[in-house]
């Protein structure tokens, strides 16, 4: 399989891997407004595992490292079950946060979200004692929480100011909690994957990234049933609606699992490298900064502040500040 070799090389795929997956959602919103994120999700399931695949058996099989075949044939089957495993509690927690962009915004569902994930792993690292010098994991934890709790200040702030502002006050509350949930659940998506990669005959980047599209793409069809009879939002809806979608419709939930597979094995290439090639705790912040990237794009691309008061916007900007110094925090710590 094909690796990073250098210290630049991994750093530049760790940055790779922020841009892919505070872009993903984007495919979202370039869809009809009245397809529902749940048929989205069908097609950006298939993307990811499509592009898994066609990754495994080209930079996954060339190269001068263990290719793919090699790989899952000398593994553990515990190895294979922890990265599935890890697929499907993603996935739940990926579903959550598509609803919440769907209701909220991405602006307010990506600093929410991955920033209560972050915070979650880094007061678990703090109570497991997994650094000696907890002092500035709590701070960034700190930093981290309150930026959260500023970006829903913000988003209460602009629902509140909005037309029929009694209606949307439910709105608000509920795109924080989906947020929050599909936070806490993502945090428990790293551990599980980092476990398949244990041992001597734990499972290489492109091999994870591989099983865990695969338990994404299975468990869509149990998650979406759910979801598209007891909906978040809305009406329910028909798996037959999802036949009627347009072949662009389609394409772009392909392509945003396309992005987030990309992202994907950037993360885990890097994370592969050499010892002496790896970027340690920058490639963690710069993982998580895709809550930056992410509501930049709701803020600049989709405008979804316009119009909100100068308190709703200083309020965001502040989170954002905060967020992004509670990443460097993580970095330099």
């Amino acid at each position: 399989m094909i690796l990073p070799e250098t210290y630049s090389a991994a750093l530049l795929l760790s940055i790779l891997s922020m841009l892919c997956w505070g872009s993903w959602a984007n495919t979202a919103k370039l869809v009809p407004p009245k397809w529902r994120f749940e048929l989205y999700y069908y097609d950006f399931a298939f993307g990811l595992l499509l592009a898994a695949t066609i990754a495994a058996f080209t930079l996954g099989t060339y190269g001068k490292e263990l290719s793919f075949a090699d790989n899952v044939s000398i593994t553990g089957r515990r190895q294979i079950f922890y990265a599935a495993s890890a697929g499907i509690v993603f996935n739940l927690a990926n579903i959550l946060l598509a609803g919440a962009i769907a209701i909220a915004g991405m602006s307010v569902a990506f600093p929410i979200a991955i920033g209560m994930a972050l915070a979650a792993g880094l007061i678990l690292n703090a109570t497991l004692g997994v650094r000696a010098n907890w002092m500035p994991v709590i701070g960034a934890a700190a930093l981290v929480l309150t930026a959260v709790v500023v970006n829903a200040l913000a988003y209460a702030d602009r629902v509140a100011a909005a037309p029929a502002a009694g209606k949307k006050r439910t709105s608000a509350a509920k795109g924080i909690a989906i947020s929050v949930f599909s936070g806490v659940l993502m945090a428990a998506f790293q551990p599980v994957a980092e476990l398949s990669r244990q041992g001597d005959i734990g499972l290489g980047a492109y091999s994870l990234v591989f099983f865990l599209a695969a338990g994404v793409f299975g468990s869509t069809f149990l998650f979406n049933f759910y979801f598209m009879n007891l909906p978040l939002q809305g009406e329910p809806v028909s798996f037959s609606t999802y036949f009627r979608g347009s072949g662009k419709t389609h394409l772009l939930g392909v392509l945003g699992g396309v992005i987030w597979c990309a992202g994907a094995i950037a993360y885990y290439a890097a994370a592969s490298a050499p010892r002496t090639a790896q970027s340690g705790r920058s490639a963690y912040a710069l993982g998580y900064g895709a809550a930056v990237i992410g509501a930049l794009w709701g803020l600049f691309a989709w405008k979804e502040f316009a119009g909100a008061s100068g308190k709703a916007r200083g309020l965001m900007f502040a989170s954002l500040g905060l967020l992004a110094a509670g990443l460097a925090l993580v970095a330099l710590r």
